[in-house]
C-alpha cells in the first residue's frame, strides 16, 4: 500500500523529534554552532521522510539497494559542475528513476535563507536537466522532485509589505506575502516551468508537527500521484 497522509504526518513528527535530539546533543558537547544550524548540521533529520518516499518504490518492486541517500551513494553528474549529491536518488538498471531534494527552512532568520533555498533549487534542477541533455544520466530522462518543510513561525507567517527593490519594482505577487505565501508562489512556478516534476510543500513546527499544506498543487496527494505516475510510466517500459 502506498504511503498515506497519516504516514506523512508520522514522518514529519519524527523529523522534528530527530532535530530536537541533535540540538540537545550539540548543546551537551558545547557546540559553537548557532541556532537551528546545530540540528541541521547533525544530519539524518530527513531520514524518516527518505524512508517514507522510498516506500513508493520498494512497494512497486524496486530493490532496497536502488534507494540511495547520503553523499556517497546519491551523487549524480552535473553539467555546470562535476557532480551534485542529491538527498534521495533511485537508480535501477541504468535508469535514474527519481532524484529528490529534501529541504527545510526554519527560524528565526527567513529572509536570506529563503533566497538561498530558491537559488539552490533552481541551480540543481537546471544542472541536472542539462546533464541529461548531455546524456550523462542513464537510459531514460530523470524524474525530479522537491520536498520542502517551512517552519510555522512568527517570522514565516507575517506578511512582508514591501519586498526589497532595486532598479525596477518587484512583481506584485510578492507584496504583502509572508515567506509561507512566497513559497506557494515559488513552488507552483517550479512546476509550471518544468524545473521539477513534483513539489511537496508543508508548513509545520516542533510544537505543532502535524503538517499544514498551504497549496493544493503542492500537497501530498499531488506529490504522491506524480511519483505513482513515474512508477507506472517506467513499469510500462519493463521496470523494475
Amino acid at each position: 500500500m502506498a504511503p498515506t497522509e497519516r504516514d506523512l504526518e508520522l514522518a514529519v513528527r519524527a523529523y522534528w523529534q530527530t532535530k530536537d535530539k541533535q540540538r540537545d546533543a550539540a548543546l551537551a558537547i558545547a557546540s559553537t554552532a548557532e541556532g537551528t544550524a546545530k540540528a541541521v548540521r547533525g544530519g539524518g533529520h530527513f531520514n524518516p521522510v527518505v524512508n517514507l518516499i522510498g516506500r513508493f518504490f520498494t512497494d512497486a518492486g524496486y530493490p532496497v539497494e536502488s534507494i540511495r541517500a547520503g553523499r556517497k551513494g546519491s551523487t549524480l553528474p552535473g553539467f555546470y559542475r562535476p557532480s551534485k549529491a542529491w538527498d534521495l536518488v533511485v537508480v535501477h538498471r541504468s535508469v535514474l528513476v527519481a532524484a529528490i531534494e529534501l529541504k527545510a527552512l526554519g527560524g528565526p532568520s527567513f529572509g536570506n535563507n529563503f533566497n538561498n533555498r530558491v537559488e539552490e533549487a533552481l541551480g540543481n534542477a537546471v544542472d541536472l536537466s542539462r546533464a541529461n541533455l548531455a546524456k550523462l544520466c542513464g537510459e531514460e530522462s530523470p524524474w525530479t522532485g522537491y520536498f520542502f518543510i517551512m517552519e510555522d513561525h512568527v517570522g514565516s507567517e507575517q506578511p512582508i509589505s514591501r519586498p526589497q527593490e532595486g532598479v525596477f519594482p518587484a512583481e506584485p505577487a510578492w507584496y504583502d506575502a509572508s515567506y509561507q505565501d512566497r513559497f506557494s508562489v515559488t513552488g507552483k512556478r517550479f512546476l509550471d516551468e518544468g524545473l521539477y516534476d513534483a513539489v511537496c510543500y508543508l508548513v509545520s513546527s516542533p510544537e505543532a508537527p502535524r503538517p499544514v499544506q498551504p497549496s493544493r498543487h503542492l500537497d501530498w496527494r499531488h506529490f504522491s500521484a506524480a511519483i505513482q505516475a513515474r512508477i507506472n510510466y517506467l513499469g510500462n517500459l519493463g521496470y523494475p
